[in-house]
């Protein structure tokens, strides 16, 4: 019995381990920056978003790419809350910098490189990745690899500097190291009663693989600084009413 009980500690302590350097903190850790996905969070192990890692998004459309980029802006609001800059890298930007002020995130704390070969992009962001001071790296390109994402991969697991990509090329659609793989998609926003104008972003977010975790699809509006599943749009409505 005692024996047992060793190994499953040893397991469980491995577990834990490769957990860490996979991006995976634990629940109760108190060093652990909760990023606040609403109930997305829970689909990843021990219910907390891996930082230190490399996220996957693929994008079917330019409106996707959009949309993509606003669900990372509100995701660099918390990777970014205390110090720390992001590095943005593409040879064809789709973002508009000033839309990062809608989710709390100033423009001139990221650190735009436009280059002009794609090729160039992954290895600009390998490097970026090894920068301890920085937040995040998010990179724009069309397809990558097994070898390439195992390579920034191992590369965050040192650093733990979080890491995006963006990627379009739907058709080359290879197995990766990235530790999650999303796809967001922009959904209609909900206007108050009698209120004219744009509602708040939604979007359909797909967790389409996830290590360890538990894939899923959700609809979410950014409103009020954070991520709320449209299900509590009730309570939305009631405190803009309220205020």
């Amino acid at each position: 019995m005692q024996k047992e009980l060793g190994q499953q500690e040893i397991i469980e302590r491995l577990q834990k381990e490769i957990f860490l350097l996979q991006g995976f903190k634990a629940h109760d850790d108190a060093a652990v920056d909760r990023i606040r996905l609403a109930t997305i969070e829970n689909a990843f192990p021990n219910a907390v978003f891996p930082t230190g890692a490399i996220h996957e998004f693929i994008n079917l459309e330019p409106e996707h790419a959009a949309a993509s980029g606003g669900f990372i802006g509100g995701i660099l609001k918390s990777l970014m809350h205390d110090a720390g800059a992001c590095l943005w890298i593409s040879a064809s930007r789709t973002l508009f910098p000033p839309a990062l002020k809608l989710f709390g995130v100033e423009p001139d704390r990221i650190i735009f490189i436009d280059l002009k070969r794609e090729k160039d992009v992954l290895w600009a962001m390998e490097e970026a990745l090894k920068c301890e001071g920085l937040a995040a790296v998010v990179a724009e390109v069309s397809a990558i690899n097994l070898t390439q994402s195992r390579r920034l991969q191992l590369t965050v697991e040192k650093s733990k500097v979080t890491g995006f990509i963006l990627r379009d090329q739907v058709q080359k659609m290879s197995s990766t190291a990235c530790v999650a793989r999303w796809r967001v998609k922009p959904i209609l926003s909900a206007l108050p009663d009698g209120m004219p104008g744009v509602g708040f972003p939604r979007w359909n977010v797909e967790l389409l693989k996830v290590r360890n975790g538990i894939p899923g699809s959700w609809d979410v509006e950014w409103f009020a600084g954070k991520f709320n599943l449209v299900a509590q749009e009730s309570a939305i409505s009631a405190s803009l009413k309220a205020g």
